[in-house]
C-alpha cells in the first residue's frame, strides 16, 4: 500500500495517528537542523517535517536530496503544526517522518508547477502532463468530470440510452471537412472519422431505441480558434414521437439541472428568440442578452440631410453605450481603429454624446440637428450620460460589425460578469443560405433538418423563405447546443437532397442507407447535441476551452506534446496504397 491516505484530507483529528502517503515533492525548506517538505497529490498538499533531533540520520539525510517534483512516499506520525497555515485544509497539521523512499528522481521541470506559473502557453502544451499537475488545470478537468457525471445522471434518469456508434465511416460533401482514414484491405478507399453521429442516432430511432444519447468524440478538419478544436466531445442526444417543444423543455431541464448542481444558480427564465429578431437586433444568431445595447435602425432619422455616407447605405444602425458619455477623443479614436481592424472591417463611426441636459454632441453636428439626434437617442434607448455608436453600410456586413463592437464593448465595460447566466433558445432559422460561388444553396444546419410545416408550400417556389424546424441554445453568448426536428419521410428527404444540388443517383451513393431505412417505419424524431467542452468551459466562467481539455491541440491543429501529425514511412504507405510526393 503506497498511502493510507491522500495529501489533502489529514487533519487535527488524526493527529497522533500512524500514516503513510506518497505524491510529488512542491518545494522544501531546509534550516539546517530541520527540513519542511510540501508533499503534493490530486488531492492537496500536506507539510512534511524532518527533524534532526527526532527523525533517523539516514532519512534526515535522504531529505536533503530531495528535489521539485521527485516522487516519494514517507510513513510518519502526524502532529500539531506550530504556525498553523488556514490557506489550506491540512493547515493544522504536519507529518512527522520517520521512513522516507524515493519511488523517482525528477528533473528540474521546466515551469514551476504552482497556480501562477512562469511558463508561456508553448512550453506548457509540450509539457502538458506536466502542467496538468498544477491545479487550474486539474480543477479544470475534475469540473469537466463533475458535468459529463451530472449530464449522464440526469439523462439516464429520463430513460435515455447511451449507445456509442462508429468512428469509422463514411466521408458525405455536406458540412466541414471530414478527417480521412485510409483502408488497408480496401484499396483506394477511405474511412472518414464523425462530425456527428447523425445518421446513426436517426437509425437508432428507426431501430426503436426511443431515447439515445452519448458523450461522443467529434473531429472536423477546419480552421481553429480559442473556442475551436479538431476533435471535440458532444453531448449528443435523439429521441423518437417528440415535437420541437418536447425536445426544448427536456434540454431546458438538463441546463437548469447543470446550473444548479454544478453552480448552485436557480434559472428561471430561458426565453425564445427567432432567428431573424436575433439578426436585427443583436447582429448575431447567439447573442449575449446579460446586457442591453439593442441596436437601433436609423434609416428614417439619417437619410433625409446631405451627408452622403449614410445616404448611400443600406442600413444606419446604432448603440447606445450606458455611461460612456464621458469617453474622451483618445478612447473613441481607439474604439474607431479598433474596428478598422481587419477582423471587424468597418470604415468608420459616427458618435453622438448625450448630455446631463439633454442636449447633444456629435461627429456630424454639421448634417444634423438636436431633433434628428433626439430621434436617434429615442431610436437607441439612449439616456443623458451615454453615448450612441453608429455604423452604415451593407445590412449584413453592418450588423456584423457593430455586434462585434458590442460585445467589445461589454468586455471593456465589465457587463459580461462570468458568474452570471443568461440562457435562450434562438429558434426558426432559415433552413437554406444561398452560396454565391457555388451557385447555389446549402442547408444552414444539415440536410436531414425538417422544414416548418406551414412552410412546405414554399420549398420550391420560394426555398430561401422557408423556416427550419431548428433550435439553438445560446448561453452568455455563445452557442452551447443545437438541433432539429428531422426530416422522417423519403420523398421529403429526397426533395430537400434535389434542393441541395444531389443527383438522385449522388442521393443514394451517399445516403441510401438512410433513405431505405425510412421506408420500414420511421418514427418522428428530432434531438439536440451540446457541446461539452464549450459548455464546461463557460460554467467555468471561461470561454477558452483548452484547458479543460486533457491533451488539447495547438492553433496549427498540432500536438506538440507528441508531435502529431507526423510523417509515416514508406512501408506503411505501401500497404496503404498511397504514394506522398512533397516536391
Amino acid at each position: 500500500m503506497y498511502r493510507s491516505h491522500n495529501c489533502g484530507e489529514l487533519n487535527a483529528s488524526h493527529v497522533n495517528k500512524e500514516v503513510t502517503l506518497a505524491g510529488w515533492v512542491q518545494k522544501s525548506r531546509d534550516k539546517g537542523f530541520m527540513n519542511w517538505v510540501d508533499l503534493r497529490d490530486r488531492y492537496g498538499i500536506t507539510q512534511l517535517i524532518f527533524d534532526e533531533s527526532r527523525t533517523e540520520k539516514t532519512v534526515f539525510e535522504s531529505a536533503k536530496n530531495l528535489g521539485r517534483e521527485f516522487v516519494i512516499q514517507v510513513k510518519g506520525t502526524v502532529i500539531e503544526r506550530e504556525a498553523k497555515n488556514k490557506n489550506i485544509p491540512t493547515g493544522e497539521i504536519e507529518i512527522l517522518v520517520t521512513e522516507l523512499n524515493i519511488l523517482n528522481a525528477a528533473l528540474t521541470p521546466p515551469f514551476t508547477i504552482e497556480d501562477d506559473t512562469d511558463g508561456g502557453e508553448d512550453i506548457r502544451m509540450k509539457y502538458r502532463y506536466l502542467d496538468i499537475r498544477r491545479n487550474p488545470v486539474k480543477n479544470s478537468l475534475l469540473f469537466r468530470h463533475k458535468v459529463a457525471m451530472e449530464v449522464r445522471k440526469y439523462l439516464s434518469d429520463l430513460d435515455f440510452c447511451e449507445v456509442e456508434t462508429p468512428y469509422l465511416i463514411k466521408s458525405t460533401p455536406e458540412g466541414a471537412r471530414d478527417f480521412v482514414v485510409p483502408s488497408r484491405m480496401n484499396e483506394g478507399q477511405f474511412y472518414a472519422l464523425p462530425q456527428s453521429p447523425q445518421t446513426f442516432k436517426q437509425l437508432l430511432m428507426v431501430g426503436g431505441m426511443d431515447k439515445y444519447f452519448q458523450i461522443v468524440k467529434c473531429f472536423r478538419d477546419e480552421d481553429l480558434r480559442a473556442d475551436r478544436q479538431p476533435e471535440f466531445t458532444q453531448i449528443d442526444c435523439e429521441m423518437a414521437f417528440v415535437e420541437q417543444e418536447d425536445i426544448l423543455n427536456v434540454f431546458e431541464g438538463l441546463t437548469r439541472h447543470l446550473l444548479k448542481e454544478i453552480k448552485g444558480i436557480e434559472v428561471e427564465k430561458f426565453p425564445r428568440m427567432t432567428y431573424d429578431h436575433a439578426m436585427k437586433t443583436y447582429g448575431n444568431d447567439k447573442p449575449d442578452i446579460r446586457f442591453g445595447m439593442e441596436f437601433g435602425e436609423l434609416n428614417a432619422f439619417s437619410q433625409h440631410k446631405d451627408f452622403p455616407v449614410f445616404n448611400s447605405a443600406e442600413l444606419v444602425v446604432g448603440i447606445a453605450v450606458p455611461n460612456a458619455g464621458e469617453y474622451t477623443r483618445k478612447e473613441i479614436d481607439g474604439l474607431i481603429d479598433w474596428i478598422k481592424r481587419p477582423q471587424v472591417g468597418a470604415s468608420g463611426m459616427v458618435y453622438v454624446k448625450c448630455n446631463e441636459d439633454e442636449t447633444y454632441k456629435s461627429s456630424v453636428d454639421k448634417f444634423y440637428d438636436q431633433d434628428d439626434l433626439a430621434n436617434w437617442a429615442k431610436t437607441t434607448g439612449a439616456k443623458s450620460g451615454d453615448m450612441i455608436f453608429v455604423l452604415s453600410g451593407p445590412a449584413d456586413k453592418t450588423r456584423t460589425q457593430l455586434s462585434a463592437l458590442r460585445m467589445e464593448l461589454a468586455t471593456r465595460l465589465g457587463l459580461r460578469n462570468p458568474n452570471e447566466f443568461a440562457p435562450l433558445w434562438v429558434v426558426d432559422f432559415p433552413l437554406l443560405e444561398f452560396d454565391e460561388e457555388s451557385g447555389r444553396y446549402h442547408a444552414m444546419h444539415h440536410p436531414f433538418t425538417s422544414p416548418k410545416p406551414e412552410d412546405l408550400d414554399l420549398i420550391h417556389s420560394n426555398p430561401g423563405k422557408v423556416r427550419a424546424n431548428a433550435y439553438d441554445m445560446v448561453l452568455n453568448g455563445n452557442e452551447i447546443g443545437g438541433g432539429s426536428i428531422r426530416i422522417h419521410d423519403k420523398d421529403l428527404q429526397s426533395r430537400m437532397f434535389a434542393l441541395l444540388g444531389f443527383t438522385p443517383e449522388q442521393a443514394e451513393d451517399q445516403f441510401g442507407f438512410l433513405m431505405n431505412a425510412f421506408q420500414f417505419g420511421a418514427p418522428p424524431h428530432g434531438g439536440l447535441a451540446f457541446g461539452l467542452d464549450r459548455l464546461v468551459a463557460i460554467l467555468g466562467g471561461q470561454e477558452t476551452i483548452r484547458d479543460f481539455i486533457a491533451f488539447p491541440k495547438n492553433n496549427s491543429g498540432r500536438d506538440v506534446m507528441i508531435d502529431a501529425p507526423s510523417k509515416i514511412d514508406d512501408t506503411q504507405l505501401n500497404e496503404l496504397h498511397i504514394k506522398v510526393d512533397l516536391k
